[in-house]
């Protein structure tokens, strides 16, 4: 592998474990504004769900096994845009929740573009 592919997913790993973290501190913020317990949990639990699927793919024992812990991610990663969309429309505004909605928008991409590349090599 390439010293520059390494560095990506070196890249990529850190940057969804800042994204992992950014959600923690905003799941506390939501729950000092009185956020339904349950909206929280549900946010909280797919946005930190996106990078552990991409982290725990390493040790898949098969190409496909490695292509189906992404997809897990992906499916993580719209499902946490679902539930900002529903904190957002719940709060009148918030910088914070634009945010994070943007960076899994990104994510997102990066998945499913990764996924693309994967099923189109093998």
């Amino acid at each position: 592998m390439s010293e520059e592919k390494t560095d990506f997913k070196k890249e990529f790993i850190n940057r969804l474990i800042d994204y992992s973290v950014r959600h923690v501190e905003f799941f506390e913020g939501l729950r000092e504004a009185k956020t339904p317990y349950p909206l929280c949990d549900q946010l909280l639990r797919a946005a930190t769900s996106i990078g552990a699927n991409v982290v725990e793919a390493k040790s898949s024992h098969s190409k496909k096994d490695y292509i189906k812990y992404f997809e897990i991610a992906l499916k993580s990663a719209n499902e946490t845009k679902y539930w900002l969309i529903v904190v957002k429309r719940t709060k009148k505004s918030n910088k914070e929740a634009n945010d994070l909605l943007s960076e899994a928008e990104e994510i997102a991409n990066i998945l499913a573009s990764s996924i693309m590349t994967m099923k189109n090599n093998k």
